[in-house]
């Protein structure tokens, strides 16, 4: 629901499965993230919980919310980088679509400024292990691009996708593919304190035989476009997505940020002051 106030998205919260509201509206300044009646600025947020989906908290605490990648990839994918206000009543957005789409769309209904320069730079050449099995490799270049490769057990096995940054395609290609899991995975997931609100609808549950009665089957490469989804949002809390090319393969939340926290740190990524972005 749109008012002059900005607009109001309602659904249930995936892992706490209670009902959930967000508010999304125009505001000056740094995009800012508020619960209530405390706030910070996404500069201030720092990953706390990367298991199946991220939650952000501030340094003094007060602030403090789950699964806000798929709201962070909106933000990364359409180029916002000031500008907006986000209010979550609860400590966890609602799942809406299951992507990234209702955000994006809420961002283009309120005029967030889209398509600003990228904040990081890649700045030389460089292979970084997540763990595991996850490796990202960072090249320098004069535009964004991400690219993921995943490889799961049957149905999936091997997908592959990339994206330029182009806020457009974002929009149109990656924002919709949904989020997924195992079905024999569920009970561990519950019993850990997650995927509590699962809406057949918004999400893609599969067995060794594709996806369960209830779920709209995936479509080709709609996996690994929602991993892309995943690492643009996880890319967006540090910044970014860079400028330059970032190849993932078998990304994760944990991973991803361990990552960008070693590219920094190090210097294979460097944030572009903001007299050089003008």
């Amino acid at each position: 629901m749109q008012s002059a106030k900005g607009v109001e998205l309602v659904g249930v919260a995936l892992h706490g499965g209670h009902p959930s509201r967000v508010v999304l509206s125009r505001a000056e300044g740094p995009i800012v993230l508020a619960r209530r009646g405390a706030q910070a600025s996404l500069d201030e947020l720092r990953p706390t919980r990367t298991d199946r989906g991220v939650t952000v908290t501030s340094a003094d605490g007060r602030v403090a919310i789950d699964l806000v990648e798929h709201l962070l990839a909106a933000l990364g994918g359409l180029g916002v980088r000031e500008g907006v206000r986000v209010a979550v009543d609860d400590g966890e957005p609602p799942l809406l679509d299951g992507g990234a789409r209702r955000f994006a769309d809420a961002l283009v209904a309120i005029d967030a400024p889209r398509g600003g320069s990228p904040r990081l730079r890649i700045t030389r050449e460089a292979t970084l292990s997540g763990g595991g099995a996850s490796t990202y490799r960072f090249t320098p270049g004069a535009s964004t691009r991400l690219s993921v490769a995943v490889r799961f057990r049957a149905p999936i096995g091997d997908e592959a996708a990339s994206w330029d940054g182009d806020p457009q395609d974002f929009l149109e290609r990656i924002a919709p593919a949904r989020t997924f899991g195992w079905i024999d995975e569920h009970a561990a997931l519950l019993a850990a304190g997650r995927a509590r609100g699962v809406d057949l609808e918004s999400v893609i549950v599969l067995s060794d035989e594709g996806a369960v009665a209830g779920c709209r089957p995936n479509e080709p490469g709609e996996i690994a476009r929602h991993k892309l989804l995943d690492l643009i949002g996880d890319l967006t809390l540090h910044g970014g997505p860079p400028r330059g090319t970032v190849e993932a393969f078998a990304p994760g939340h944990g991973a991803t940020h361990r990552v960008m926290a070693e590219a920094i740190s190090s210097g294979i990524v460097e944030r572009i002051e903001a007299e050089e972005r003008a």
